[in-house]
């Protein structure tokens, strides 16, 4: 067998995209840009949209990560990703406080005095490209995400990682898209010893 070269990297590219077209599982996009019942404006507006929403994802993340060692200043940036009155479902968790809890009292629980987080040292939330159906001014997102913490009980370091999924209900406001829902689906979570 003839190992494969860089050259052919665009071809197998396209037949990965061919293949994912095939599977239908792009169908939001395929709906929106190949009809030609949608003008070009509502085109764009798609996908102005989608970036938008993919934005949210990630200033969520920053909210988390840019505030470490005592900041507590999460909602800088959670005020711009969550509608007033948003709630979230993190009862996943076990912890049955999380269940439909207003995203401000979220933080609260995780980062006041014995909050969840008071144990850790360090973490870094990453967030993968979001599946997200629009609806005219609603829409639905499921987004990937990979958390790494640090912490320290009794001396002894240890690392956290969990992976699952943020599923989302938006709303568009006059100030942009906005989540009112959040509900934390995890995939699976291990600790390890740090050496």
């Amino acid at each position: 067998m003839t190992p494969r070269t860089g050259s052919d990297l665009p071809i197998r590219c396209l037949l990965f995209c061919v293949y994912f077209r095939k599977l239908q599982l792009v169908p939001t996009f395929e709906r929106m840009t190949n009809t030609h019942e949608n003008s070009f404006d509502q085109r764009l507006q798609y996908v102005e949209d989608r970036i938008a929403i993919q934005d949210l994802m990630v200033r969520y993340s920053l909210g988390q990560d840019l505030h470490e060692d005592g900041d507590n200043a999460v909602l800088e940036q959670w005020d711009q990703v969550f509608a007033p009155g948003a709630t979230v479902d993190y009862s996943v968790t076990g912890d049955a406080r999380l269940k439909d809890l207003g995203y401000r009292d979220l933080v609260q629980v995780m980062r006041g005095e014995n909050g969840s987080m008071s144990g850790l040292l360090r973490w870094q939330h990453f967030q993968g490209s979001a599946a997200v159906e629009i609806d005219g001014d609603t829409a639905t997102a499921r987004t990937q995400h990979l958390h790494t913490h640090k912490g320290a009980t009794e001396g002894r370091g240890w690392n956290l990682i969990q992976t699952g999924f943020f599923v989302d209900r938006l709303q568009r406001l006059p100030e942009g898209w906005r989540i009112t829902h959040r509900r934390l689906e995890i995939l699976w979570m291990d600790t390890f010893p740090t050496t």
